[in-house]
């Protein structure tokens, strides 16, 4: 059972950067990784659909044997991790915005989040969001047309840069120290978030946090994989492959699948 594959799945692209992380942290584990480009961004839907196309997803990864499965997406954990928790036999990693080192280490009072609608609009992002900030001052900006733009290979587009600079500007302005990145797409926007920043301003995601997790819960549950064997990383996309070809700077194969 050890070399059953890990399960990944996103709204696109975007959760290969959680990819990466579990990659390079458990370099001998199987992955299987389901890019649901068609339907991104997840964030600009409802909650029902959101949680139908997790169901999706993770009976599909279920289907290629998957021992346990992350949801490599803030939007799909905020709002459906809980059924999906409740309705399958499997372990499952969320991702949630980094707002707990941001909310502890900040020194102007003051952090800016940048995520998608139905992530900051979600009641798990508000329940962490009230434990851990109660004395701090939190810039909410929802990121529309960031994912897009992502998705049509245009992260370090002229119109990525003139979009993030409405959303940052205000943050500037207000005296952030930290930002918090609420959605596996955005770390490939980084670039672009640090020449507009200030120096001082110090960039979170969750993607070393999350392979860790899914670490420790693959030991929890005797389900390293222990085969010596080269690790096979298989990757599906409903939509354009070259686009998540390109973010894997052409390490790995991606093939169709209509799902």
């Amino acid at each position: 059972m050890n070399t059953q594959p890990i399960g990944i799945f996103d709204s696109g692209i975007g959760g290969t950067s959680i990819f990466k992380e579990i990659h390079a942290f458990l370099p001998h584990e199987n992955t299987i990784y389901l890019a649901d480009s068609k339907n991104a961004p997840y964030g600009q839907k409802t909650k029902e659909e959101i949680i139908a196309l997790s169901i999706k997803n993770t009976e599909l990864l279920l289907e290629k044997n998957c021992k346990l499965i992350v949801v490599a997406c803030n939007t799909a954990t905020t709002n459906a991790i809980k059924i999906l928790r409740d309705t399958y036999n499997v372990p499952f990693i969320g991702i949630e915005p980094a707002i707990k080192p941001a909310a502890l280490n900040t020194k102007t009072k003051t952090i800016g989040i940048l995520a998608t609608k139905g992530t900051l609009s979600s009641e798990l992002f508000h329940n962490t969001t009230d434990v851990y900030t109660n004395s701090i001052k939190i810039l909410e900006q929802v990121g529309e047309g960031i994912v897009l733009l992502i998705e049509a290979g245009k992260a370090n587009s002229v119109e990525m840069k003139a979009l993030l600079e409405t959303y940052i500007k205000p943050m500037i302005i207000a005296d952030i120290d930290y930002l918090v990145l609420g959605c596996t797409h955005y770390p490939y926007i980084i670039p672009t978030l640090l020449e507009l920043l200030p120096k001082h301003v110090k960039i979170i995601d969750s993607g070393l946090a999350v392979a860790k997790q899914t670490k420790s819960i693959l030991e929890q549950y005797e389900l390293l994989n222990s085969s010596a064997r080269i690790p096979e990383n298989i990757f599906y996309s409903n939509s354009n492959v070259a686009v998540l070809e390109s973010v894997l700077e052409g390490k790995f194969k991606v093939s169709h699948l209509g799902f």
